[in-house]
């Protein structure tokens, strides 16, 4: 410090309330010049640290007492994000003050009511998930088993199955490999399923386009054998193994031949050329114009046209015959040949797919799939007015009632109906060990309705639901005794049910400028179609609904709106 730093006098804000005042001997020592009015006195005797007189709280913690370290605080985040002990399986979820209804889902039934019961079922309410599927310690692959569910529903849906079995069996490859909480989503050309960790984890979505649709049942009941694997506890099926199933089917070869189908096609029209009271030379005529048919659309597949052309084309052979046959003045019921070949073409299958959609909720895939029979039934009117037209107009004597004219015959058309059923079973691709379930089926609703129908003297439309109840649950019985889908059991059996004679009748008064006669008959074979669908549907309801199922609530469905 210099001369006149020392000269300088100090503020009262620097200088101590302890400084000795002017004038004042201060201590010789200097490092106690400055004191504080705490500091031990001179003279007084303190121990010094660390000795046994030490002073010490009686708290403090004995010598020798070895204490845990406080643990470590967590640090702070968000009130959202996951605690460290969270476990979603042993979360307690919140019980809504109504109570949540006791599910007991038994395993020894098929595992289609199972999923059916719990997708209608809140996630909340669902019971917790137990993977039949072994996975390593870190868990299964969530992208894996949901491109795993995504697959098999492509095939499912692109084989013609509906909406809620599809979902149904994508929530049964999930659940077998512990993810409880999935919600599928399936509409008519587009498949979804959505996986959410835990309530506070991000949702995994995924989704796969349906482009391509083919009727084969033998794909159709390897998928749901290979679903029925995944859902049974004594079947380890892993990841691997599942994928290479998958690519199986996919690469097996359908049961029957290109001939084969085309030789199906014959018989089914030429069998329900008989069932309208057709003879030899009709069933011949009416199988050689399907015939005919089957191969044009073929051609036109090959060339990539749409289906709308494929029908269009497909329905003129047999109208051409059947006009070239009345020309020819040839003693046949050439009516009878038209309706036979217009069996082989109504979209029966599609039309109860999409009946039954509507019927269980989904009405974006019902929407869908009728409009897709709409079109289907455009292009055959279409291709059998077109011929029809010029017949009419080269003197083309077509009587409509000379395809009923006779009494029925019932030995021969239930002969007939059995043909039938078995010619649609060969096109659907249907496995040899269903084929002759199926055709009993199709000759046990022709019994119906003909009994029904031409004994009981009842309206077409009330018969033809009834038989197509019976075919429904006879369908169902026989898929749930052999956990498999009711497609195979059921489809193939309403071809003699079909309504073409009604469509023929519809057609022809259009285009003999009887337009009146022409849509009441049209309309007749709308409601037969309707008939059909609905009466199939409801026998598959009628056998859930009488049948245990293993849960006390049934699988729960939308209540009635009452006009709100």
């Amino acid at each position: 410090m210099t001369d006149a730093e020392d000269r300088k006098p100090q503020s009262d804000e620097a200088r101590s309330a302890f400084v000795h005042p002017s004038g004042l001997m201060a201590p010789a020592d200097s490092e106690s010049s400055t004191t504080s009015e705490f500091a031990v006195p001179d003279g007084l005797a303190v121990p010094k640290p660390g000795t046994e007189s030490e002073t010490t709280s009686e708290f403090a913690l004995p010598d020798g007492l070895d204490v845990a370290p406080p643990p470590a605080h967590e640090p702070e985040g968000s009130a959202f994000s996951t605690p460290r002990t969270y476990s979603a399986r042993q979360a307690a979820a919140f019980t809504p003050p109504t109570g949540v209804p006791l599910v007991r889902l038994t395993k020894d039934v098929p595992w289609q009511d199972r999923m059916r019961t719990m997708l209608r079922m809140p996630v909340t309410e669902r019971p917790a998930p137990e993977p039949v599927q072994r996975h390593d310690e870190s868990g299964p692959a969530v992208p894996r088993v949901l491109d795993l569910s995504l697959r098999i529903g492509e095939l499912l849906l692109a084989g013609g199955e509906g909406a809620e079995d599809v979902e149904a069996a994508m929530f049964a490859v999930c659940r077998a490999y512990g993810l409880d909480r999935c919600e599928p989503n399936v509409t008519f050309t587009l498949l979804a399923v959505s996986y959410q960790p835990s309530l506070v984890d991000d949702p995994v979505t995924a989704s796969r386009t349906v482009r391509r649709r083919s009727p084969d049942y033998t794909r159709l009941a390897a998928v749901y054998q290979l679903v029925d694997d995944l859902s049974d506890d004594e079947t380890h099926v892993s990841l691997e193994e599942a994928y290479r199933r998958l690519a199986e089917i996919r690469r097996n070869r359908h049961p029957y031949p290109g001939w084969a189908l085309t030789a199906g096609s014959g018989l089914l029209a030429g069998s329900a050329s008989v069932l309208v009271g057709g003879g030899l030379l009709v069933f011949v005529a009416a199988a050689v114009g399907a015939m005919l048919g089957d191969r044009l659309a073929w051609l036109c597949a090959g060339r990539g046209l749409p289906e709308f052309y494929q029908f269009t084309v497909a329905a003129t052979p047999p109208a051409a015959i059947g006009v070239a046959l009345t020309l020819a003045h040839a003693d046949v019921k050439a009516s009878a040949v038209i309706t036979g070949g217009l069996f082989a073409l109504l979209p029966g299958r599609a039309l109860v797919a999409g009946v039954q959609d509507g019927l269980t909720g989904f009405y974006i895939t019902a929407s869908a799939r009728l409009l897709e029979v709409l079109y289907f039934f455009v292009g055959i009117v279409i291709g059998v007015l077109t011929v029809l037209y010029f017949g009419v107009q080269l003197g083309a004597n077509l009587v409509p009632d000379a395809a009923l004219v006779g009494d029925p015959q019932p030995v021969l058309q239930i002969a007939a109906s059995l043909g039938l059923s078995l010619a649609f079973a060969v096109l659907l691709q249907q496995e040899r060990s269903t084929v002759l379930v199926v055709t009993l089926n199709g000759g046990v609703a022709w019994v119906v309705y003909g009994a029904m129908h031409y004994t009981g003297d009842i309206s077409p439309v009330a018969s033809t639901a009834v038989a197509a109840g019976v075919v429904g649950l006879f369908g169902q019985l026989l898929a749930r005794y052999r956990f498999a889908s009711a497609l195979p059991y059921t489809t193939a059996a309403i071809g003699p049910l079909l309504p073409g004679s009604a469509t023929y009748f519809g057609l022809l008064g259009i285009a003999q400028n009887e337009v009146e006669s022409g849509l009441t008959s049209l309309t007749k074979a709308v409601a037969l179609a309707m008939a059909i669908a609905i009466g199939v549907n409801l026998g598959s309801e009628i056998s859930r609904l009488f049948l245990r199922i293993g849960s006390a609530e049934k699988r729960r469905a939308a209540k009635r709106t009452r006009g709100f």
